[in-house]
């Protein structure tokens, strides 16, 4: 896809990935996660990670996708430890969390915000009421590493989508267990034109009043009323939504989100046999609504078990339209070293089907911790007018990519343990290379240490 083909077009998506932050460590905290749980107490690289996810927004730019920069967020969390009684200084309570129950600073100072697919759920104006882009910062209130989140999500969107007559960007639905919501990991929109009204799906895990079949071994982490929520508040006609409930067997075999198991992009959905319940009656209602235009490429278990797409995370791609009609797969190295899910993509892309190119990157460093390309970004469709309303410093071009590859060398470890957690260093590390990102972006005041060191 050259340049010329995405910049000029009316209508466009836009990826925004996360930037990994320098606190990125391995605490093994999102339990049904098993990457996560399975490499807890690693030694992480977090420079290294930062850098493979910038080598991939670099490289998507090149191909001529517009690709955006969201800010890691400010950790460890002090003002959360405050709000909980902690007293004294910053260093003075970094200190005293060494006596805490094992896990605790880790999880204050997870770097998970990078998966900015958790983000939130995000609607084009094509969809909308009032034909503005609507965003719903997701609550993600089923992990309290990721429940801390939320206000910081909102800030930062709003320092990028700033423009009132074009975006809505909303706080979070309640903290709980009935709103659960975790953004657009669980979310997909399919088209003929990203400039013209879509179908929206919507993917749950549970529904909270209903009584429906739940998994047995790990947490269904959204509900089906945050998702309805989600589309009232966005303004979405009914006739344009589909709401789906994802398999309960393949949530207990460690596919925590939809994204896991699932991709779509334009009039595709790239997923496995066992991704939904009633999985005929599920592609019925969205081929209909999209007016038997959409295309299925469905995984059979014997072809790639899920088993194997959790390993590799097959489904954890990123789909990608191209200029011939076709799309681009770019799928983690894990796909490769995977024999079954490697011989079906060599299949795949020689089969004639609507997905004909495969791009592999090395993503090391946030797969380990459970977060594959799909995870690291989060989807915006926008018009040409929308895009100038965008803050510009976020937009990767030639210019910001040597910038935040020589900040992240300035400023990042090259090893972290969740024992080096406890060093005060760290915290003056973090804020010094935080103070100065939000300058490269020009984003502004929008972290806890520049709002007079606490949260609002």
């Amino acid at each position: 896809m050259s340049a010329a083909v995405t910049m000029n077009a009316s209508a466009f998506e836009a990826n925004f990935d996360g930037l990994v932050g320098p606190t990125h460590h391995y605490g093994g905290h999102s339990f049904g996660n098993v990457a996560s749980t399975g490499n807890a107490k690693q030694a992480a690289n977090p420079r290294e990670a930062a850098l493979q996810g910038l080598a991939k927004m670099k490289a998507l730019a090149d191909l001529g996708y517009r690709q955006g920069v969201l800010p890691p967020q400010e950790r460890p969390a002090l003002w959360v430890l405050r709000d909980l009684g902690y007293t004294g200084t910053d260093q003075e309570i970094i200190s005293s969390l060494g006596n805490t129950p094992e896990g605790y600073l880790s999880a204050m100072s997870s770097a998970s915000s990078m998966w900015t697919a958790n983000a939130a759920t995000v609607s084009p104006s094509a969809d909308t009421q009032d034909r503005r882009v609507h965003f719903t910062v997701a609550n993600l209130q089923n992990k309290f590493h990721r429940a801390i989140e939320h206000r910081q999500t909102a800030r930062s969107l709003r320092a990028i989508f700033s423009n009132p007559a074009y975006f809505a960007v909303h706080d979070a639905l309640p903290m709980m267990a009935a709103f659960g919501d975790e953004g657009a990991a669980n979310h997909t929109r399919f088209c003929d034109d990203y400039g013209k009204q879509g179908v929206e799906f919507f993917v749950y895990g549970r529904q909270h009043w209903g009584g429906q079949v739940e998994p047995t071994k790990f947490p269904a982490r959204q509900t089906r009323e945050a998702c309805e929520a989600v589309i009232r508040r966005h303004g979405l006609a009914l006739s344009h939504t589909v709401l789906a409930q994802q398999n309960p067997a393949v949530i207990d075999a460690g596919v925590f989100h939809n994204d896991v198991i699932a991709v779509g992009n334009q009039d595709v959905l790239f997923c496995h046999q066992d991704a939904f319940l009633h999985s005929a009656q599920v592609y019925a209602e969205l081929s209909e609504k999209m007016a038997g235009r959409l295309q299925v490429i469905e995984v059979a278990r014997d072809a790639v078990s899920v088993a194997d797409a959790v390993k590799s995370y097959l489904f954890n791609s990123q789909l990608l339209a191209k200029a011939n009609g076709k799309q681009r797969l770019l799928v983690p190295e894990e796909c490769k070293n995977t024999p079954a899910v490697w011989a079906y993509l060599q299949a795949l892309q020689s089969s004639g089907g609507p997905i004909d190119e495969l791009l592999v990157y090395d993503l090391k460093q946030s797969m380990q911790n459970g977060g594959g390309p799909a995870c690291l970004r989060l989807r915006v469709a926008l018009t040409a007018q929308e895009a100038l309303e965008v803050n510009s410093g976020v937009w990767m071009n030639d210019k910001l990519y040597p910038q935040l590859c020589s900040w992240v060398e300035r400023n990042y470890r090259d090893r972290l343990l969740e024992s080096d957690l406890l060093d005060p260093l760290l915290l003056v590390e973090v804020r010094s290379a935080l103070d100065e990102l939000t300058q490269i972006l020009r984003l502004g005041s929008i972290y806890p240490f520049q709002l007079h060191g606490r949260d609002e």
